[in-house]
């Protein structure tokens, strides 16, 4: 019996400190995924680093030892100055006239990326009045996009995803969960084709200088709002190649968007899967939750009725939720008093009558 008791203690102390556990390998594990990120990194890229740079150097003294006018501190000074206005997007290179950083559109191209936390850094504010203007309306901006694409989402889910489960789920008979993995995996190979190869292949098509790695690259950094600003459309066009040149911009900015809300939805969709929901629940802290269950249940039951009532079906017959512990106790109440009240009754109506052997318990005890 105390083997029993010490290993069910044992067992519930285990399920107890098992999100804890769980919580601190996964910890664990995001910082050597990081390490070894670092790792590849750093191996792949700092041999062409320093040989980049040595090209530099090089290509710097033949400049110097052909042009003898020049000082090495002048040419210091002219790079230093080209390389800050690069820096805010001006470039030094070519003799055209180049196109206005902060027309409209150029403006509007800015203020999505902002919006959107992509922020390339290709363009930035020059001036001290346009930087704190980029605090405050970004401030601002930003909790207001992440609630306006909160809202796309939502809806979008409905649609997108949960009415084509439900639908399938009636009509083929298939488990919910596999249903749901499956288009899963399609609308993920949509976004795929449709928002990456599709869009890279345009890209490569009007850049001049790209290739289709890098128009993919652009791609993905820019969908999943990295934004690191080393190819951005548009910039290398010393010629003017691009006709329409604003609606060229406008139109990549219309992309970035409708694809962002794009992959949003496909993240949530993988969200919602049941296997991933698992998976979460093993991580996530659990100590503020209520031990009584009945909350629990009607949460989940109302969640299920809303689920069915977006995606177009009938909620069915609700389940009977678990009573709780004071319903319970009223409910015992009121059978004890039911009882009660029908023993008065009882003995009220039915009369005394002497056991038969009754005299003989008398003489015994006389």
């Amino acid at each position: 019996m105390v083997r029993g008791i010490s290993s069910g203690c044992f067992a519930q102390a285990a399920e107890r400190h098992s999100t804890a556990l769980s919580f601190s390998l996964l910890s664990a594990g995001y910082v050597l995924y990081l390490l070894l990120g670092a790792g590849i990194f750093s191996a792949i890229e700092l041999p062409y680093e320093e040989r980049l740079r040595q090209d530099l150097k090089q290509v710097r003294q033949e400049f110097l030892d052909q042009n003898e006018c020049v000082s090495d501190a002048r040419l210091e000074e002219l790079l230093a100055r080209a390389i800050e206005a690069s820096n805010y997007g001006v470039s030094v290179l070519g003799n055209q006239t180049e196109p206005n950083n902060w027309d409209f559109v150029s403006a509007l191209f800015f203020t999505s990326t902002v919006l959107t936390t992509t922020g390339y850094g290709h363009t930035v504010p020059l001036s001290d009045g346009g930087k704190a203007f980029c605090v405050l309306y970004s401030l601002v901006g930003i909790p207001i996009t992440l609630l306006f694409l909160s809202a796309v989402v939502q809806r979008l889910m409905v649609v997108v995803t949960r009415r084509p489960v439900a639908y399938f789920h009636r009509r083929w008979g298939v488990s919910r969960a596999r249903l749901a993995a499956a288009h899963a995996a399609c609308l993920a190979a949509l976004a795929a084709v449709f928002l990456l190869f599709i869009p890279a292949g345009v890209f490569v098509a009007v850049e001049q200088d790209w290739s289709f790695l890098e128009a993919l690259y652009f791609c993905f950094i820019s969908l999943s709002t990295i934004g690191l600003g080393d190819y951005v459309p548009g910039e290398n066009d010393p010629e003017g190649a691009h006709a329409h040149g604003q609606l060229y911009r406008l139109a990549i900015t219309v992309y970035l968007l409708l694809g962002l809300v794009c992959v949003l939805v496909v993240l949530e969709t993988c969200c919602e899967l049941p296997q991933l929901r698992g998976i979460k629940q093993r991580f996530y802290w659990d100590g503020g939750r209520d031990p009584d269950s009945e909350t629990t249940n009607i949460i989940d039951s109302d969640h299920q009725t809303q689920e069915a009532v977006a995606a177009g079906d009938s909620p069915g017959p609700v389940p009977a939720s678990i009573p709780s512990v004071s319903e319970q106790a009223a409910s015992l109440r009121r059978h004890g008093n039911n009882v009660n009240v029908n023993l008065n009754r009882s003995l009220a109506t039915t009369p005394y009558t002497p056991a038969a052997n009754s005299d003989a318990v008398n003489g015994f005890f006389s």
